[in-house]
């Protein structure tokens, strides 16, 4: 099986739309790098969203990869100017509460989950191990497909994966779920 090393983003700037790394961000994505280096990944695959990419170029350098861009592993939801936050936010939850539950912009937490699905299904033939810069939302949404709602802790449901933190998987076999052991 193709071992998966599934990143979240570094940390983002905090504005609407497709914003990129902070320097605290900038700083993760270097030690993520390093981290994905010593494993000795073999592709690299990231979500086509600014902070994705930025974070993914770190590990490119690192270890020599170029990056190739895949659309299925963009966010369930990205905030834009034109919806007031108490909506979009509303959405999200509304997302958590019901898998099945389509926001205004965006997709559900099952649709989100069986396209990243889908995406690491198409990638089990690439040299391994793989790594694949995605987000929190879309990690969740993954983890609910594979192992239910009830395998996991109410902070990941609700407060997603952590800036930067890996989830490993062993095909579709969850190996672990957002360590950050690497950013220390």
């Amino acid at each position: 099986m193709t071992i998966f090393y599934l990143v979240q983003h570094a940390e983002k700037e905090r504005q609407l739309g497709d914003p990129g790394l902070t320097l605290l961000g900038r700083q993760q994505a270097a030690r993520t790098a390093k981290h994905l280096q010593d494993v000795g990944i073999g592709a690299l695959i990231s979500s086509p969203l600014r902070r994705a990419r930025e974070t993914a170029e770190f590990i490119a350098v690192a270890c020599g990869l170029a990056v190739r861009m895949d659309t299925r592993l963009r966010e369930r939801m990205n905030w834009s100017d034109d919806e007031p936050l108490e909506e979009f936010l509303a959405d999200w939850a509304a997302t958590v509460q019901d898998r099945d539950y389509v926001p205004r912009s965006g997709d559900s937490s099952r649709q989100a989950g069986d396209r990243v699905l889908a995406c690491l299904t198409d990638l089990a033939g690439e040299p391994g191990p793989v790594a694949v810069v995605t987000h929190g939302g879309v990690t969740v949404d993954l983890l609910r497909t594979l192992l239910g709602d009830d395998a996991l802790t109410e902070d990941l449901l609700y407060g997603g994966i952590p800036t930067c933190a890996i989830t490993t998987l062993d095909g579709t076999a969850v190996v672990e779920i957002a360590a950050q052991a690497h950013l220390s």
